[in-house]
C-alpha cells in the first residue's frame, strides 16, 4: 500500500495562506488590506507557478503591504508572521 506523502511547501504555503485569511476575516482590518490580502490569497491558491515562486512573490507583496503607515500593529506582526512562515519554502 502506497501513501502519498504531502509537499512540505505544500503545508507551509497552506499555514501561510490560513494567517492571511484570519487577517481578512479580522473585522478590525482596514478594507484597503483587506482587499490587498485577498487578492494575494488568490494569487497563492493559483496551480500556475510553483509554490516557491508563489511564495517568493507574496513575500514581496507582503513587504510592500507592511509599509503601509496607516496599518495596526497587530496586523504588521501578524503579517511578519506569514512572511516568515513563507520564508521556510524552498525549491
Amino acid at each position: 500500500m502506497m501513501t502519498e506523502k504531502k509537499n512540505p511547501n505544500d503545508e507551509t504555503l497552506s499555514a501561510a495562506i490560513i494567517t492571511l485569511e484570519d487577517i481578512t476575516t479580522n473585522p478590525s482590518t482596514p478594507k484597503n488590506i483587506k482587499k490587498n490580502l485577498s487578492d494575494l490569497v488568490i494569487e497563492l491558491k493559483k496551480q500556475e507557478y510553483s509554490v516557491s515562486v508563489r511564495a517568493s512573490n507574496a513575500i514581496s507583496v507582503l513587504d510592500e503591504i507592511t509599509q503601509d503607515p496607516n496599518m495596526p500593529s497587530y496586523v504588521r506582526v501578524t503579517l511578519w508572521q506569514a512572511v516568515s512562515t513563507l520564508e521556510r519554502i524552498r525549491e
